[in-house]
Parts: C-alpha cells; structure tokens; sequence
C-alpha cells in the first residue's frame, strides 16, 4: 500500500499507539489501514457416494481440481458466499448443509471455511473459472492433481467421517508452501 485510501497522502508502515504491529498510517488524515486475512469459502457437494469437483480454469494452479470455493464478497454472510461459489464455478444447486472444515493459511492470509452440501439435481455445468465439472467416488479422486492442500485436506476428513457415520467440525492450518518439483 502506498497511498491512502481515504485522502490520497501517502502512507507509511509503522505500529500505531496503542497497538504491536506494524499498519499503513496516514501522517495526513491519521487513517490507520488494516490488512486482515481473506476468507476463501466453498462446498462439498455431494450425490449419493460422489463428490462433485472442478478443474481450475484460471491461475493459480490451472487445470488442477478443486471444490468449488472462491472468495467472501463484501454484504454476504459465508454461508451464501458458499453457495454463490458453487453456483460460480460449477453450475450446482444445493442444499447448504453446515459448516464442515476451518483451514488457516497464514503465509498466505487466508482462512478457508467449507460446508457439506447436497446436490438437488446433477445439472451442473463448469462457469467461467472452471475448465470441467465432475462427480468423483473417493477411489476415483484425483490426488495427485489437487489444486490446493485444504482441499485435499478437507476431502480426506470427509471420507474419514463418512466412513465412521459420523460428521463433526474440522480445524487445522497449513503454515507453509510446499516446494513444488523442479
């Protein structure tokens, strides 16, 4: 950041009083800028014993499979931004169910929330930002070409709790990147 958002000053990085983080502060107006994390919110949907997954249309990570998820809008709660992705990337009515995973991203700011959900019908269709739409049983799920590490964590929690019969709430954080192969 380098200009206020406010009244146009430049800004400059220090911690505020009172605070013990460094923020953008305008020395003009005196508008303390905070940068919080993103929320990345998506759905498990499912039909019978599948999972209905995405190929990326877009970067990162093109052509590699994901839920359906992308990021909070502002005047949503995260239960609609959840469904809105799913109709976004994959053409897919639901029924929300309740909230499944909470997976912190910290090197990359983000927090990703997914909810399990029920497909009403198997008219979906890939949107824009998806290259295809596909149910998957949990032996015919793409490991290997898993777009992001929540995701697969996510998936595995899932199919670990439909096993049991049982469904609970699933917390965790991915601290860093891992190395892609050269």
């Amino acid at each position: 950041m380098k200009f206020c958002s406010v009244c146009g000053h430049e800004v400059q990085l220090s911690v505020p009083p009172g605070d013990n983080r460094p923020r953008y502060r305008c020395a003009h107006c005196g508008t303390i800028h905070y940068q919080n994390p993103t929320m990345v919110l998506g759905t498990i949907p499912v039909w019978e014993d599948k999972v209905l997954l995405c190929r990326r249309a877009i970067e990162p990570r093109y052509g590699f499979w994901t839920l359906p998820a992308g990021f909070m809008e502002n005047g949503e709660t995260t239960a609609e931004g959840a469904q809105r992705e799913t109709m976004e990337e994959a053409g897919a009515r639901i029924a929300l169910g309740e909230a499944f995973s909470m997976v912190d991203v910290p090197h990359v700011n983000q927090v990703h929330v997914f909810f399990r959900a029920e497909l009403l019908d198997i008219a979906f269709a890939p949107g824009p930002e998806s290259l295809e739409t596909r149910l998957f049983t949990e032996a015919e799920v793409p490991w290997d070409a898993m777009a992001f590490r929540t995701v697969a964590q996510t998936l595995r929690w899932f199919f670990e709790d439909r096993r049991s019969g049982v469904y609970s709430m699933h917390t965790g954080a991915i601290r860093s990147p891992v190395p892609r192969p050269a």
